[in-house]
């Protein structure tokens, strides 16, 4: 599926941004970005394959897996150069069984990516079309860096 990256760049900030402004988060933010180190080799090979990507995240405040996530892609646009955009204030909608999130606060576009599970992080290219995506975590095993880099090497 190809995504209009102009709108969606339009609709979202970038990582440092919401990683520094999200007030709820705030504390779990700075911890996990403090603590967290990540693997310079495979950052270094992100480097060289970060300029034909956009990284999109669906976040809320409130989840802990976006807690954990979030501040490691801040890590990882600082260091690599790869953009990493966030869709973020996602919340539930316990009042409407049809829908999953309410909008707004959430953004329109949980639907056009079919947000079911966050954080969903989805890797575009430069177009517009999607690479891949990960969704919650990364893969048993794998870092979010390297999780990443396989999503780029296939591109």
């Amino acid at each position: 599926m190809k995504h209009d990256l102009v709108r969606l760049m339009g609709h979202s900030e970038p990582v440092g941004a919401y990683v520094a402004e999200a007030a709820r988060a705030q504390e779990a933010f700075r911890r996990r970005r403090a603590e967290y180190r990540l693997d310079e080799r495979t950052v270094g090979e992100l480097k060289r394959l970060s300029e034909d990507y956009v990284v999109v995240i669906f976040s809320a405040e409130w989840c802990p897996d976006c807690q954990r996530n979030v501040p490691v892609l801040d890590l990882i646009s600082e260091a690599a150069g790869l953009e990493v955009i966030v869709l973020g204030h996602i919340m539930r909608d316990s009042k409407n069984s049809a829908e999953r999130w309410r909008i707004p606060p959430s953004p329109v576009e949980v639907r056009e990516f079919n947000v079911v599970k966050i954080p969903l992080i989805v890797v575009l290219d430069r177009k517009g079309e999607e690479i891949g995506e990960i969704v919650e975590n990364p893969p048993p095993g794998k870092t979010l860096e390297g999780a990443l880099l396989d999503i780029l090497r296939r591109g």
